[in-house]
């Protein structure tokens, strides 16, 4: 086997493709300062037992481990940094006060996702802390839909499920809530079949509830037939509420869908879930939502809300960035002519100094001047290329 070859899944980014990321990552930072939050740079790997606290058996699964040479313990390399940013909230920071954090960079997987997907994605997201209220799960909802807006994607479609709502169906019932693991996957999935046999002994309202949510999925409209099908309970009606709030403060900016069985990340969300989709990914291209009760784990429990995306996955939908007008210039030590240079380059242009005895070969840019003597041979000028 050649010795370049690299693993499954695993890529390298070329020039093209680097400056699309990088301009994405740039442009998405910046807005998320405009907003107010702040930049956070965790480690790529740290314990297992950090790693692992609140984040659900689905990030262990895809979380690499080695033994550190130094301690002898065991270490995970990051496999999402939603938990090590609500670590470095609970204990690093440890305000009192609203905290708005955000960060970006790579993770590591153990298996792809997907079949086109990479096991290095490189992950962009912002989070909210300290606030209980609906009105940050409506920031978290309003900043996804303006990163992507900022990729210039307008057919967007935002997805809305809530967890309250299973488990205030199942809250009254003992049964069910031994099962809710089973029953959460089962509903991910959409398998009724596997439902109707979990569900036979259940009590009737609970069971009828449980059967109607795969089949609650569509507009806006899908929440009127839930109040209609759904328990009267405290925490359905809630969840509903919020659902509707949400929905409609996305209306005119992405095509709204409500899927009450859609509990991706049902482990460690407490609330509202939403994700995003646009034309060319059959999988969503954001995930967020609300997780109150990872700090607990952490030993400090704080309502929490964020939002996070694969910059490498949105990147490949974007058409291949035009090649950058630059300047050619001729290799030299005088003092002139790398004033020169340096001006130009102060003002923004892109000076690229040919070396001696090689041709220029650049995916990137396009010298359409060069740097060139005038006819007397003292003043350095642009001359266009054609």
């Amino acid at each position: 086997m050649p010795n370049w070859l690299l693993p499954e899944h695993i890529a390298d980014v070329l020039p093209s493709e680097a400056r699309k990321i990088e301009e994405l990552r740039r442009l998405m930072l910046d807005n998320f300062r405009r907003y107010g939050y702040e930049l956070v740079m965790p480690p790529l790997l740290e314990y297992v037992e950090s790693l692992m606290t609140g984040a659900g058996q689905d990030v262990e699964l895809r979380t690499f481990k080695l033994v550190d040479q130094i301690s002898g313990r065991m270490l995970g390399l990051r496999a999402d940094m939603t938990t090590q940013v609500a670590r470095i909230d609970a204990h690093l920071l440890n305000r009192h006060s609203v905290t708005r954090l955000c960060y970006a960079g790579s993770v590591l997987h153990t298996r792809p996702s997907g079949l086109h997907t990479t096991r290095e994605p490189l992950q962009i997201g912002a989070e909210i802390y300290g606030h209980a209220g609906l009105e940050a799960d409506a920031e978290i909802q309003e900043l996804a839909l303006a990163s992507l807006a900022l990729a210039n994607f307008t057919d967007v479609r935002l997805d809305l499920s809530h967890v309250g709502v299973l488990r205030a169906i199942i809250a009254e019932c003992p049964q069910a809530s031994k099962d809710e693991a089973a029953l959460s996957t089962l509903l991910r999935g959409k398998d009724v079949p596997g439902l109707e046999v979990l569900t036979e002994n259940y009590s009737p309202v609970v069971r009828d509830a449980l059967r109607a949510l795969p089949n609650l999925y569509g507009d806006v409209e899908v929440l009127k037939k839930a109040r209609q099908v759904l328990p009267d309970v405290p925490g359905v009606a809630k969840a509903l509420a919020e659902l509707a709030a949400l929905a409609g403060s996305a209306i005119g900016r992405a095509e709204v869908a409500i899927d009450l069985a859609d509990l991706r990340g049902y482990q460690y969300e407490s609330g509202a879930m939403f994700a995003l989709y646009v034309p060319g990914l059959p999988n969503a291209v954001a995930r967020g939502g609300r997780y109150d009760h990872v700090g607990e784990a952490f030993g400090r429990a704080r309502p929490a809300t964020g939002f996070s995306m694969d910059l490498r996955e949105l990147a490949r939908l974007l058409p291949t960035a035009e090649r950058k007008h630059s300047i050619r210039a001729p290799w030299g030590n005088a003092p002139e002519l790398k004033e020169k240079i340096a001006a130009l380059r102060k003002a923004g242009e892109v000076v690229i100094q040919s070396l001696p005895g090689h041709s220029e070969e650049q995916d990137e840019f396009e010298c359409d001047r060069a740097l060139v003597l005038d006819d007397s041979g003292s003043n350095w000028i642009l001359k266009n290329l054609g």
